[in-house]
């Protein structure tokens, strides 16, 4: 894979448009470099290169931006971001940096990526084999849904980017962009490769047809079309070609990286060297602010990512095992808080301030406990990087979402013809050592779903929203109400971009 980390520092930088003004002019100019060769299929490679490298920049403060107002996270307090903090007990800042910057890198994103499909055609237009340009295109589509979605679900209406030319791009419904965005799936679909993203040859992780339809699932989860989310996920279950990764402890660490289950992920790599080169994501903002690592050397995090004690009371409630370990990094301070309600005084072994790879994770004032999805042990670094996490992998999309998706949508009334909501929960639960259920329902559903994918994007709260559960968001003294949904824009894009301006002066 080195090769294609290269490609996105040295071939890509010719091939990106000029973007830099982005939404904020009446007139946009933009222009591709004069010396590409649009007669290269390499250098369609790296245009496509290009867009994924623009979804990998994503920023150490963007993804928990996402996910912070869920019930099963909470932002680590005592810091330097109490707009993070105020967050997460939704209380909105307009003028909050974290807004700012997401706001403007991720529609800036999708700009960038919409630039390299403009390119692509150039590609096409030079000679450069047409089915090829057309899965390129496709997989640009993807990503582009992909970013659209996450602005959306964070912002609510936001732009809808099909074009570089300032006049076609708009302010949509939430809705109709979730709408869009599925269309946009059914026409990249039939282009895509018809493998699981490890078993690709030509870019091994990359997009392919099951990427897209489980962003097509979400988008179609966002507007309640539940037959719509059972289409996609079904195809998806029936292909035959995902399986559950067998150890969930070690589905989030290096053995995890490009496993079967993993639909998408960010890639990451130090490339097996203790120094240089290294294409690496800062997990630091999730790790604890204080450890004894097994390997000394290794580097503690931030602390501003924290596991909720609803969520670990539910956990424990439900008899967790290895989704509760895997989940939680445990300190002593922590565990003596959890124990103070006599319905927790006993705890299982397994709850310890010591993972069972030896990384002790000390008392540290910002937080209870941190993140184990996003932990990697220190005996799994290479030897000479330091680095909290360094060389994992982001997890973006697995199966087990798939089929929870899948299982959900049929409890509401979809049918289905990848088998029964009960096989696929069933599924998920025989991996966790959890015992079968039989006549699922939707509740059933969003606890398992709860259990297996909290701390990960958000997945919780975006549901919860969905099905209009403020109860469940008001918890351990937070009040949420629908109308904390989404968080404002950000004022500085207001000021910018008179896309944004018009379209709020006239809703």
């Amino acid at each position: 894979m080195k090769h294609i980390f290269k490609l996105m520092y040295l071939v890509i930088p010719i091939l990106f448009l000029g973007c830099e003004d982005k939404l904020d002019e009446e007139q946009e100019n933009f222009l591709v470099a004069d010396d590409v060769d649009y007669t290269s299929q390499e250098g369609a490679f790296g245009a496509l290169v290009g867009a994924y490298a623009s979804f990998q920049s994503v920023g150490w403060e963007q993804i928990p931006l996402i996910s912070v107002r869920g019930d099963d996270v909470n932002a680590g307090g005592l810091g330097d971001q109490q707009g993070f903090a105020d967050t997460d007990n939704y209380i909105y800042d307009n003028n909050f940096w974290m807004y700012n910057v997401f706001f403007e890198n991720w529609a800036e994103d999708i700009l960038q990526v919409t630039a390299q499909i403009e390119a692509l055609e150039r590609f096409r237009d030079g000679g450069v084999n047409s089915a090829l340009i057309d899965q390129y295109i496709a997989e640009c589509k993807v990503l582009r849904g992909f970013m659209t979605l996450q602005l959306s679900r964070l912002f609510g209406d936001v732009y809808k980017i099909n074009s570089l030319n300032v006049t076609d791009i708009e302010v949509l419904p939430k809705d109709e962009l979730m709408v869009w965005i599925s269309e946009q799936m059914d026409e990249a679909v039939p282009f895509l490769l018809d493998v699981a993203p490890n078993q690709r040859e030509d870019l091994p992780g990359g997009i392919t047809k099951y990427t897209a339809l489980t962003v097509q699932a979400i988008a179609n989860l966002e507007v309640e079309d539940y037959q719509g989310v059972a289409d996609a996920t079904g195809q998806i279950i029936s292909s035959g070609k995902f399986q559950l990764f067998n150890d969930f402890y070690e589905l989030f660490k290096i053995p995890g990286k490009l496993a079967n289950e993993n639909i998408w992920e960010i890639q990451y790599s130090d490339f097996g060297q203790a120094s240089g080169e290294n294409v690496g994501h800062l997990y630091a903002f999730y790790g604890p602010q204080n450890w004894t690592a097994a390997v000394p050397e290794a580097n503690s995090g931030w602390g501003f990512y924290e596991p909720s004690f609803k969520f670990i009371k539910f956990m424990l409630d439900r008899g967790e095992t290895v989704r509760l370990e895997t989940s939680i990094l445990f300190t002593d301070r922590g565990i003596e808080e959890l124990q103070t309600d006599p319905a927790y005084s006993d705890l299982p072994s397994f709850v310890s301030n010591t993972t069972r790879d030896g990384d002790v994770i000390n008392d540290y004032s910002r937080a209870y406990f941190a993140s184990g999805k996003h932990y990697l042990p220190s005996n799994q670094l290479t030897p000479g990087r330091t680095a909290y996490g360094t060389n994992k992998n982001y997890t973006v999309m697995r199966y087990a979402e798939v089929l929870l998706m899948y299982a959900e949508a049929l409890t509401r009334g979809a049918t289905g013809t990848a088998g029964s909501a009960d096989q696929a929960v069933n599924t998920v639960r025989a991996r966790a050592n959890m015992p079968s259920l039989t006549g699922v329902t939707s509740n059933d559903v969003m606890d398992e779903k709860f259990a297996e994918l909290g701390l990960e994007w958000g997945i919780r709260y975006y549901d919860m929203l969905r099905l209009g559960k403020t109860d469940e968001l008001s918890y351990d003294g937070r009040n949420f109400s629908m109308e904390k949904a989404f968080l404002p824009y950000p004022l500085e894009q207001l000021d910018l971009s008179f896309i944004l301006r018009n379209y709020v002066n006239n809703n």
